[in-house]
């Protein structure tokens, strides 16, 4: 069997506060693995400093931790921000040379991948809870395939839920996210927007 070359991936992030905040409750992680990339978006509960807060100390555990399976990164951020008001949060552990992806996601931040192949959507299963706070259902992160021209999509719920798909499809992916954010973005709550695409072959750096 001839051996599959290891993916590359172009990155892109948009985010904005709620207006009259001077701090963002939403908070995106993405940095570079031995396998590959974790990539995870957090909103903390509320709005201002105090939703800040917990998002960033989120951020700040899996960044330090970051080799970590998603699970035990979920869990060991739950134990860490139960002095926060916590966070929702969706994270993702993509694997270059397997080009698999295995994410996790709890509360409302919106996961979909999406299809080179032009197939159907997949969304990532959302469980109920809230990180930091009481006791998490049971949890049991998905493995699914992540193929060249793939493309990945995190967004919090200050983002409407049936953004255009063509937007991150078509656009690379920084104009992605932010066409997405732009145009779907509420006025009404923080807002973030992570767009992940695997290259295809021949490409050899993500552009953001």
């Amino acid at each position: 069997m001839e051996d599959l070359a290891p993916l590359r991936f172009a990155c892109g992030v948009a985010v904005r506060a709620l207006p009259g905040e001077t701090s963002c409750g939403d908070v995106h992680v993405l940095k570079r693995v031995s396998r590959g990339w974790l990539l995870a978006a957090m909103d903390g509960l509320g709005h201002g400093p105090d939703a800040a807060h917990g998002a960033r100390m989120a951020a700040a555990i899996l960044e330090a931790h970051s080799e970590e399976p998603p699970l035990a990164l979920i869990l060991r951020c739950h134990e860490a921000l139960r002095s926060t008001r916590g966070v929702v949060m969706s994270l993702a552990a993509l694997d270059a040379a397997r080009r698999s992806m295995t994410w996790l996601g709890i509360g409302n931040v919106q996961g979909i991948l999406l299809r080179d192949s032009g197939g159907a959507e997949e969304s990532l299963l959302l469980r109920s809870g809230v990180v930091g706070g009481q006791a998490l259902p049971s949890l049991t992160p998905d493995v699914v395939p992540f193929n060249p021209g793939d493309a990945l999509v995190f967004a919090t719920d200050g983002v409407e839920g049936e953004f255009d798909r063509q937007l991150a499809r078509n656009l690379s992916a920084q104009m992605a996210a932010e066409a997405i954010l732009s145009r779907y973005g509420k006025a009404t709550d923080d807002a973030l927007v992570l767009v992940m695409r695997s290259l295809p072959g021949g490409a050899t750096s993500p552009d953001r």
